[in-house]
């Protein structure tokens, strides 16, 4: 579908969020006839459509308007809605907003091509992998945003006055579900461990959808060499002649791989012989902060820049230029000899593991809502980093079990029972200060979502913060 095709075509966007109100703004300005439906009513979201100046159908998310010939879904509908089953028998296609963003695009004046794509995905680290990736484009000259789930809209960046001349392209299994025209320049794949499973309905269905992002690539799939998963999700994809399967770890990379040695970061995939040859792109102190899985973030993003053709100085500027956004793994006070870290971002317990793995003497504040996630094998991981657990939240006695099986001589306190927001929190640091001693870290990774106390992630990250800072007074 062109640009042409738009001018009075019949188009659904499903949710009145924010990539609902972009996806309506964008199609309503091309020309479409846009319905809005929403199983919500409220003022509030009337207020939206009039603004928009679309037809709203508020309070009926079920049902197909007539006539419609595409719907645009926000990321969050899942593909059981009852919208999109009557799309299927009527065979209308239903696009998510990466899809139109896709079909959007415009050519640079100096290529005639689109800008390229160079997209991340993962259960963990994406938001972190992206934003790093476009600071290393930045060092490198190039124009561009982190785009996606984080930053500038996607449809924002495709659309915008004054092209870029590459985007580093975050993407949920939500919007690789709604994305089947994709073909990123390259993409990545950082981790997969079970997540949102409620929305996909099985494991199986999670990774396929987070796969989609290495169809059609054009120069490299990057995987994780610690998660043989990813890379079976290369091996699965069909991709351009010449798309090379490159791999990112730890470890001394072999060919084709970027990897550590002797403290620096090395690229043995995109230098002359690499059968001999290597390159240095930095060294780990270059990555703030130098947590392992940080630093595999870093070869990741590192991995898709010089698949574009990025120099290795580049890498290096970028990633010394690099600052993480608040709640992931921030150090925000020592008292006592004792360091605070906020990782409040570690909403599953694939995330809070990489964390915890980090620091060897952990009082572990944990818990909240667990989003059908399991627990044993974070806690059979953690095990022997533990000094004591603090847990809070609505699910906290699943983390409890878990520890008992796992290591069960790691002594456990339930704090914040029936309270909420700071008062909660202040109860659980000062209940974690008590436990820990002089070189411990008191570590925020709850391993949960935060909506049964807090706000956010964000505003449960803020609160830690906060009564650290008491704590220090």
């Amino acid at each position: 579908m062109t640009s042409l095709d738009w001018d009075g075509l019949p188009v659904v966007v499903a949710g009145l969020g924010l990539s609902g109100v972009s996806a309506a703004r964008v199609l309503r300005e091309l020309g479409a006839v846009v319905t809005v439906v929403d199983g919500g009513d409220s003022p509030a979201l009337r207020e939206k459509a009039a603004e928009l100046g679309v037809t709203a159908r508020l309070g009926d998310a079920e049902t197909l308007p007539d006539g419609t010939r595409l719907i645009v879904t926000s990321p969050g509908w899942p593909p059981s809605s009852p919208l999109f089953a009557a799309a299927l028998a009527a065979d209308v296609p239903v696009w998510g907003d990466v899809e139109l963003a896709w079909h959007l695009r415009r050519p640079l004046t100096a290529t005639g091509e689109p800008a390229p794509w160079l997209a991340v995905t993962g259960t963990n680290g994406k938001t972190t992998t992206v934003q790093m990736l476009a600071s290393i484009l930045t060092a490198a000259g190039r124009r561009t945003a982190a785009v996606g789930n984080v930053g500038v809209s996607v449809l924002d960046a495709v659309l915008a006055a004054e092209p870029y001349d590459v985007l580093a392209v975050e993407l949920s299994s939500y919007q690789l579900h709604w994305a089947p025209s994709l073909r990123p320049h390259s993409a990545a794949v950082l981790n997969l461990a079970a997540d949102h499973l409620d929305w996909h309905g099985s494991m199986e269905a999670y990774a396929a959808d987070k796969g989609r992002i290495y169809q059609g690539n054009q120069v490299a799939c990057v995987y994780n060499l610690a998660d043989p998963a990813t890379e079976a999700l290369v091996r699965e994809a069909d991709v351009e002649e010449g798309c090379r399967a490159i791999g990112f770890g730890l470890e001394a990379p072999g060919l084709s791989q970027f990897g550590v040695v002797d403290g620096l970061l090395v690229d043995r995939a995109f230098v002359p012989d690499r059968h001999k040859n290597a390159a240095e792109l930095g060294s780990v102190e270059d990555v703030k902060p130098p947590a392992p899985h940080n630093i595999a973030n870093a070869l990741a993003a590192a991995a898709l820049a010089r698949a574009y053709g990025v120099d290795a100085k580049a890498v290096r500027e970028g990633l010394r230029a690099f600052r993480p956004d608040a709640h992931r793994i921030a150090e925000v006070g020592v008292v006592d000899g004792v360091t605070y870290i906020d990782d409040s971002k570690a909403t599953n317990p694939h995330a809070a593991a990489a964390s915890l793995a980090a620091y060897p003497s952990t009082v572990w504040i944990a818990g909240g809502l667990a989003k059908g996630a399991t627990f044993d094998e974070l806690a059979r991981g953690a095990a022997s980093h533990l000094r004591a657990a603090v847990l809070i939240g609505a699910d906290r006695e699943l983390i409890r079990e878990a520890l008992a099986r796992h290591a069960p001589d790691v002594p456990v306190i339930e704090a914040a029972a029936g309270q909420t927001g700071a008062v909660a929190m202040a109860e659980a640091v000062r209940a974690a200060a008590g436990l820990a001693q002089a070189g411990d870290t008191v570590l925020l990774a709850p391993a949960c979502a935060s909506m049964d106390m807090f706000t956010n992630y964000g505003e449960r990250g803020d609160l830690f913060a906060a009564a650290v800072r008491e704590l220090g007074r």
